[in-house]
């Protein structure tokens, strides 16, 4: 099964992929991260000059993200185990990969708190600026989820609360993931 979590920047999608991963009912699953995927040169991608004038990534934007490369190494993966989770800001734009069956997840969160824990990772704990995290959340971040990531969630097979505890979230998934399974049976 391909297994997508699509969702905003800081809304739980990587922690619930590692609880998904730590509590299947069948295994192995086989975790692929969206953020491993964004292209690296500026001959592909949407690439901008920032206030110095130093090109960047516009990781809000799909564009940017190699999604054929990862839906190849999700086919691969699926190979193997018995479900692949994606996770990632666009996920969800990730190929059907026939014959697997496929479950969509969009997790969600209030923006604030989105914006809180992303602070906490990447400012608090990894040391990156915070008037630039500020300033790039006001300017592009923020326009970006709405136009790139929140209209996803009408395309999702379900949408969870990412401020949950990750165990119990694995648990709603897999427990949804179970009962479409049941229903598509009789």
């Amino acid at each position: 099964m391909l297994l997508t979590l699509t969702g905003g920047s800081g809304a739980g999608k990587t922690t619930l992929a590692a609880a998904l991963a730590g509590g299947a009912p069948v295994s192995p699953v086989r975790v692929l991260h969206g953020d491993d995927y964004y292209f690296d040169s500026p001959e592909r991608g949407v690439w901008a000059p920032d206030e110095s004038g130093t090109l960047r990534l516009n990781v809000g934007d799909p564009r940017s993200v190699d999604l054929g490369r990862l839906g190849r190494d999700a086919e691969k993966a699926l190979a193997s185990s018995a479900t692949v989770v994606v996770e990632g800001l666009f996920a969800r734009g990730v190929a059907t990969v026939d014959p697997y069956p496929r479950f969509d997840v969009f997790v969600d969160l209030a923006a604030d708190l989105r914006l809180a824990r992303k602070i906490r990772r990447k400012c608090l704990r990894d040391g990156f600026p915070l008037d630039v995290l500020l300033q790039n959340y006001l300017l592009h971040r923020r326009d970006a989820h709405e136009r790139h990531v929140e209209p996803v969630r009408h395309d999702c097979d379900l949408v969870v609360d990412g401020g949950t505890e990750p165990e119990a979230l694995a648990g709603r998934v897999w427990a949804a993931i179970a009962g479409r399974a049941v229903a598509a049976g009789s």
